[in-house]
Formats: C-alpha cells, sequence, structure tokens
C-alpha cells in the first residue's frame, strides 16, 4: 500500500509542477523589419549589406526577434536537437516579392513558406534556401537557378550545415 500511495503522491506533483512553467506568452507576434544597424544574432553581419532572403525567429516571452542574415541560419537554429527555446513565430522574405540584392519587407510565415534547398543563387553567407509564399513562384525560381522545392517541415538539417564547406576543404 505504502509503493501505491507514493506513485499517487508523485503523480499529484508532477500535475502542480505541469503549472509552474513560464507565464502565457501574451506578446502579439508580426514580422518587424530590420533597419540599416540590424546585426544577424549568430555573426554580427548586417543585414541590410547582403543579398538574399532573411529570417527572424520570435521566441515565447521575448519582446523582439532574432534577425538572421540567411535563411540557412534560420533552419540552422530551429532544427538543432539542443533548441530549447519556444519558438513563437518564424518569418522569412518571400523572394517572389522581394529584390534578391537588397531585400526589403514581403515577409511571410516561414512555417507556411515554399523554399528552394541546392539553388545556385548565393545570399549572404553564400549558397543559401530561396523562400516564396507561392508554390509556383518556387518551382520557377527551381527551374532557373536549381534546387528542389521544399515545405518548411521537409527542410532537413543536414541540408542546412552553415561550415560554408570549410569542414570538407582538404585544400588547406
Amino acid at each position: 500500500m505504502k509503493v501505491q500511495g507514493s506513485r499517487a503522491w508523485f503523480a499529484a506533483a508532477l500535475l502542480m509542477l505541469a503549472g509552474c512553467g513560464e507565464a502565457p506568452d501574451t506578446i502579439t507576434r508580426t514580422a518587424a523589419d530590420f533597419t540599416p544597424s540590424t546585426a544577424c544574432v549568430l555573426d554580427g553581419m548586417l543585414l541590410a549589406e547582403h543579398p538574399g532572403p532573411k529570417a527572424q525567429i520570435h521566441y515565447v516571452n521575448a519582446e523582439e526577434p532574432e534577425f538572421l542574415c540567411d535563411t540557412v541560419e534560420m533552419f540552422h537554429l530551429y532544427l538543432q536537437p539542443e533548441q530549447v527555446r519556444a519558438v513563437a513565430a518564424v518569418y522569412v522574405q518571400d523572394m517572389g516579392q522581394a529584390d534578391w540584392d537588397e531585400p526589403r519587407g514581403h515577409w511571410i510565415d516561414a512555417r507556411q513558406a515554399w523554399f528552394v534547398v541546392g539553388g545556385k543563387r548565393r545570399g549572404s553567407m553564400g549558397p543559401t534556401i530561396a523562400s516564396f509564399a507561392q508554390r509556383a513562384d518556387a518551382s520557377n525560381f527551381a527551374e532557373t537557378y536549381g534546387g528542389q522545392v521544399l515545405a518548411f517541415d521537409a527542410v532537413k538539417p543536414e541540408q542546412v550545415v552553415i561550415d560554408g564547406g570549410a569542414l570538407h576543404d582538404q585544400h588547406m
């Protein structure tokens, strides 16, 4: 009997602890545009100085988004098993609307976007993943620049290596 009583107490304690987490996220999430001085959270590069799609991650209970100068970096952060911060929203730029060389605005929900992985167009960190609101725009991009059209959930960690190929360079 004592064992059953201990189990009941343990179960009750777990239920009480389940309600003790962070306060609910009450911040309204909308995409924010970057300024000329907005820097990438990973490497400090200024977003406005580089081509290609940018990204922003909004974490639960954080008032400001973290900006990334490239979609590869966004996926790298998002898909890491070490990622323990709760993500409230992720935005990328719709490259069907934004100027590739000087992308501004045209933010879309990354989880609803289409991505072209393996294309020849370069972003701030070299090879990048192009982001689009419309699958047709992603398909047209892939026909022109190569690559595979994927939904957000189909992008895998091995497709978002951010070493720039340096780990495989045998000529150093």
